[in-house]
């Protein structure tokens, strides 16, 4: 019954990612919202559904998306992974795991993506896609990562509810 709650939180995600977020643009980068939630969610404590989150999301952004299914799959499956290694080694400073998990799935990410269209024949510079694509999604990522990560504390302790939490 907990995992249900990842499908309309994942779908209204998607939803505001291709109809809002990836309108504020930062030169030609946009915040990736879904990466964002799925980082959130795999460092909270209580939550043991990340991998069902991050299955159910690739789907979905695979979908929607003009990236090749391979980029976003495995992109959204290494930080979820990243998420939970930082989760058991810096539980005292789950902010910083934050923005470490974000910072380094998104390099992750975009620079996979960048990779991946190269070798399948779309010509691109790297310091073009560094510094209008790659640079400023970050900083996106990154303001947006502290709402996000406040967000998903809340609602890991709703969905993960305890006795003594009443």
């Amino acid at each position: 019954m907990r995992n249900l709650v990842a499908f309309p939180i994942l779908f209204l995600a998607v939803i505001l990612q291709t109809t809002l977020v990836s309108k504020v643009q930062l030169l030609s980068g946009y915040a990736d919202l879904v990466l964002v939630l799925l980082a959130g969610w795999a460092l909270q404590e209580r939550v043991t559904s990340a991998w069902h989150w991050v299955f159910v999301a690739s789907l979905f952004v695979a979908y929607i998306s003009a990236l090749p299914w391979a980029a976003v799959i495995l992109g959204y499956f290494v930080v979820v992974y990243l998420a939970q290694v930082l989760q058991k080694r810096i539980w005292q400073a789950p902010l910083l795991a934050m923005f470490a998990v974000t910072f380094a799935g998104t390099l992750f990410m975009n620079v996979f993506s960048y990779f991946l269209l190269t070798f399948l024949g779309t010509p691109l510079q790297f310091a073009d896609v560094l510094s209008l694509i790659i640079l400023p999604a970050l900083l996106l990522n990154m303001l947006i990562s502290i709402p996000v990560f406040a967000w998903m504390r809340e609602l890991s302790r709703w969905v993960y509810i305890e006795d003594g939490d009443l």
